[in-house]
């Protein structure tokens, strides 16, 4: 059952890219690069590596981000940038699954929002949807746990 959760601004350091369904791994593939630039400066993240997703259109192009979460703003460096989650109120559920079942996690998780009369931080636009804060936060390290229908992933989205 989703929850409606109250979260402070939170920091992260991150990359951007405009990628489609098909190619999103140009984001996804990046994230142990974070870590690593993270670990090259004695930053620990503060949490699992999470996208951001700013604009969708599931048909054409998504303008995401790939972040990991930081306890203390660090700089960033070449496209690796710094960054803070907007505080605020968000709808929150943790899906137990394959990652390729968060299309229908998600498509849950709006129905149950809609069916509260919950609006979110989110506008159509011609270019798709475009999103103040939605995330999906892996808390599953691969490495620990290579099935990866035994993942455990977070959706976020903040409330209008």
């Amino acid at each position: 059952m989703p929850q409606i959760i109250e979260f402070p601004a939170r920091h992260y350091v991150g990359i951007r890219a405009t990628v489609t369904m098909t190619t999103f791994g140009v984001v996804a593939d990046r994230l142990g690069e974070i870590f690593a630039w993270l670990a090259e400066r004695g930053a620990p993240p503060a949490g699992g590596p999470f996208f951001r997703y700013f604009v969708i259109d599931m048909k054409g192009d998504l303008r995401v981000e790939g972040g990991v979460p930081v306890a203390t703003p660090v700089e960033g460096e070449g496209d690796i940038f710094a960054a803070t989650l907007p505080a605020g109120r968000y709808v929150t559920e943790t899906h137990a699954g394959h990652p390729d079942q968060l299309i229908d996690a998600t498509a849950a998780l709006l129905a149950w929002a809609e069916s509260q009369g919950l609006r979110f931080d989110m506008t159509r636009e011609p270019d798709g949807e475009h999103w103040g804060s939605r995330l999906e936060i892996y808390h599953t390290n691969p490495e620990e746990q290579p099935d990866m229908n035994k993942w455990e992933t977070e959706l976020q989205f903040r409330l209008a």
